[in-house]
């Protein structure tokens, strides 16, 4: 550890009769106060405070934009719902033209409806499948799970270590 040494009771600046006394710190001024009269503490705590509250207006800045912005974006997915619902109801007369269009060809009436009610039964089972393999593939949050575990056994230990210490 390097120690400052202060002279004091010198004369003339010379070094001769001096006492010298060791010092742990340099002080950042005389009586350990800003020049405004606050303590170094003080400034310290002031400024950690403003900090905090810095922080916190920013973060309750970004909750009201983010806010707006998800209001906006539901406002817009209606209009997407509302476009499916209008196509999802519009299918059936595509299915119709192509029913008709079969019958168009030759077939009977009675089969061509048939054939393109297989049509649509297949792509649903298609689509379908398609979809349970996708949803199979999920799984349960290990990592979470495993952390919430370790907490979980961490709380039991302290709580059973509690009471032997008391």
């Amino acid at each position: 550890m390097v120690r400052v040494n202060s002279a004091q009771k010198s004369t003339n600046g010379s070094r001769e009769g001096a006492e010298w006394s060791s010092v742990n710190s340099i002080p950042l001024s005389e009586e350990g106060t800003a020049p405004d009269g606050q303590s170094i503490g003080a400034l310290v705590k002031d400024a950690t405070t403003h900090l905090s509250t810095l922080v916190r207006s920013e973060v309750e800045l970004a909750k009201t934009e983010i806010a707006g912005e998800v209001k906006k974006a539901l406002k817009g997915s209606v209009f997407f719902i509302l476009a499916l619902c209008v196509l999802g109801f519009s299918l059936f007369f595509l299915f119709f033209t192509a029913a008709e269009g079969l019958h168009a060809l030759g077939l009977w009436r009675w089969a061509s409806f048939g054939i393109v009610f297989l049509a649509m039964l297949l792509v649903a089972g298609l689509f379908g499948l398609l979809g349970f393999l996708k949803v199979r593939k999920l799984s349960a949050p290990k990592r979470t799970m495993a952390s919430l575990k370790e907490t979980k056994n961490i709380t039991k230990r302290r709580q059973s270590e509690e009471p032997a210490q008391s």
